[in-house]
């Protein structure tokens, strides 16, 4: 057996999040917006895919925001997405412990942890 490809990686929010979820996702980091399948429609959540991207936010009873366990984008321009979250009120926390990459982490509308970053 070989895992051939990540999926997609599914990220909680809590119920009625979805216009927070559209604005940070779909907006902000510019990923299109899919519709869910009619059967797991009914749960809430959305679903976000470009290409092999794939973020699915669901919603989550008693939600818990993942401060530690994070996606990680890498971005072709890290200086705009930064200048997009700061622009959107969004803190950036900027970090150089990784050899060969500029990044940051941002936490999406639901307290989530998401790292940006830019190969050098």
């Amino acid at each position: 057996m070989t895992i051939t490809q990540l999926h997609h990686v599914q990220l909680a929010m809590p119920a009625g999040g979805e216009e927070a979820a559209r604005l940070f996702y779909g907006q902000l980091l510019s990923l299109p917006e899919v519709p869910k399948p009619r059967e797991l429609a009914k749960r809430g959540g959305c679903w976000f895919e470009q290409g092999d991207i794939r973020i699915h936010m669901g919603v989550e009873a008693e939600f818990r925001p993942a401060r530690k366990a994070h996606p990680a984008f890498q971005v072709s321009d890290i200086d705009a997405v930064r200048a997009c979250m700061l622009a959107a009120g969004i803190e950036v926390k900027d970090d150089d412990a990784l050899e060969g990459f500029r990044r940051f982490f941002v936490a999406d509308p639901f307290g989530n942890r998401i790292e940006i970053l830019q190969p050098l």
